[in-house]
């Protein structure tokens, strides 16, 4: 008969024994993560028209309905996930005017706190009303908004509170920082990045990886800066293990793999839904990994999500605003000689309601082509979302006839109404004016003209014009609200792309 003492190390030994069996498979266990990620929504909360299907009419993609859809469905599916934004919720439909919890756009990101996100970094457009607006967007979040390169300079710190992040999923500890476009002065109107310093995006990462990677089994940077940039970034640093980008809407069907980095972009508007799949060995190396886009293909029979009150809520209520028809397009807007019929009308609307010589618009403010039909306010929006005011400065005829000169030379990509230019190139190859007028007069070198365009364009004179940023007189008025009149005034738009400052052959 065994003895007490007997009997309990028995029970020890087998104790000890289950133990070592459970334990050292799950010590060598591979471990899996998957990211979900998206980018450049651009405030499309609903489904919109899939404009490259052929068929008609054509199918509807995107919404936060369809994309809560899909992220719930593959939490389930999935060991451990990660949900992640690469920046520009806003600018691009009339959700981003209304105030929720204190901030205009507010209800995009409340959207995102119900769908679960648990990362982001901002993009450019999201600070398009305010550099103020932008930070009660970042309180109404619920998950954590970090900058690594974009600093406050009152108080040095980072405009989102955070650099980064550090999150465990599965076992692993994963780190996370945020950078912003080395052209983000470019890209944003002066009066929004006011207050705001930008750091070099390839020095700054090498700081956060130094200051990371002994703390994380994984490192991810999340930017803004386009997948050309984020290519420099990979060759040019050491220790990042997934770019998670965004702002070049590129649609990436694989990932990317430079320098040991893997990047991936999901394209933009909420039409597809990133899925990166990780496997990482015991030693936190990835041994495995596998990238798609999901397409966000609208199912009118989808049974409601997390969001859909809210969504619903917000579409009645700018449904009953947008959908008013104030015009008519009466023939399609294509582009001749690289100038667009839509740009030129835009110009133009904005020299008529500042009742001034000369209208420009640069053709990056243009976000959506129209096609022939009615145009409603809605289409409108979509068309001009930003919330540019319309302003103007004087010039002199010499100052008109740099910014042409500088237009021909350069092409920075602006369409200019009220001039009628030909030229040529002398032998030299020098641009030649040979007739240059405003409003049907010849130009007066001495005499002063009255330009119009939006304080964005004017805060980049030296970039669209070729000229100092002159002195503005800032009208009470948005670019909106002046080519809206114009459309209504009119009723039927019927404009052309006529070449207005052609060259002599």
């Amino acid at each position: 008969m065994l003895s007490e003492h007997s009997t309990h190390m028995k029970r020890f030994a087998l104790t000890l024994l289950v133990i070592c069996l459970y334990a050292l498979p799950v010590v060598s266990q591979p471990k899996e993560i998957t990211i979900l990620h998206t980018n450049d929504i651009h405030a499309s909360f609903l489904p919109h028209e899939a404009y490259w299907v052929r068929s008609n009419p054509k199918p509807l993609i995107g919404g936060f309905n369809e994309l809560a859809f899909a992220i719930d469905s593959l939490r389930h599916q999935r060991t451990a996930t990660l949900l992640l934004d690469a920046g520009d919720i806003m600018t691009g439909n009339p959700i981003t005017d209304r105030v929720y919890k204190g901030a205009q756009g507010g209800a995009l990101i409340e959207m995102m706190n119900l769908i679960g996100y648990e990362g982001q970094t901002p993009g450019n457009h999201d600070f398009d009303i305010s550099y103020a607006n932008y930070l009660k967007l970042v309180a109404v979040a619920k998950f954590p908004i970090f900058s690594a390169n974009l600093i406050d300079e009152k108080s040095g710190l980072p405009v989102t509170g955070k650099e980064y992040v550090i999150v465990e999923k599965n076992g692993l500890k994963i780190g996370m920082f945020g950078l912003m476009s080395r052209e983000f002065y470019d890209l944003v109107s002066v009066k929004s990045t006011k207050g705001i310093k930008l750091l070099p995006p390839v020095e700054t990462a090498r700081k956060l990886i130094a200051l990371l990677e002994p703390q994380t089994d994984l490192l991810i940077a999340v930017t803004h800066e386009g997948v050309d940039d984020d290519s420099v970034l990979a060759a040019d640093t050491k220790g990042i293990d997934v770019i998670v980008g965004g702002h070049s809407h590129t649609r990436l069907r694989q990932p990317k793999f430079i320098n040991g980095v893997i990047i991936v972009q999901a394209g933009s508007n909420a039409e597809n839904l990133g899925i990166l799949d990780l496997t990482a060995d015991k030693n936190h190396h990835i041994v495995k990994w596998n990238g798609v886009l999901h397409q966000l293909w609208y199912n009118p029979n989808r049974k409601a999500t997390v969001v859909t009150a809210l969504v619903d809520s917000f579409k009645t209520e700018i449904t009953n605003e947008y959908s008013e028809v104030i015009g008519t397009l009466s023939s399609p807007w294509n582009g001749q000689d690289g100038e667009a019929a839509e740009g030129y009308f835009l110009a133009n609307a904005q020299r008529e309601a500042a009742q001034a010589d000369i209208g420009f618009m640069n053709n990056g403010g243009i976000r959506k082509r129209l096609s022939p039909g009615p145009i409603t306010k809605q289409d409108l929006f979509e068309v001009l979302p930003f919330r540019n005011m319309l302003t103007t400065f004087k010039v002199t005829g010499k100052q008109v006839r740099d910014i042409v000169v500088n237009d021909i030379e350069k092409r920075p990509g602006i369409l200019i109404a009220g001039i009628e230019c030909d030229w040529k190139r002398d032998a030299s190859g020098n641009v030649e004016i040979v007739k240059l007028l405003v409003n049907g007069k010849a130009v007066n070198d001495s005499a002063t003209y009255t330009g119009a365009a939006s304080d964005y364009m004017m805060g980049e004179a030296p970039r669209y014009l070729g000229i100092p940023i002159p002195t503005l007189t800032q009208l009470d008025q948005t670019m909106f609200v002046a080519v809206e009149q114009r459309i209504r005034a009119q009723k039927i738009i019927s404009s052309t792309a006529d070449q207005h400052i052609r060259e002599l052959k």
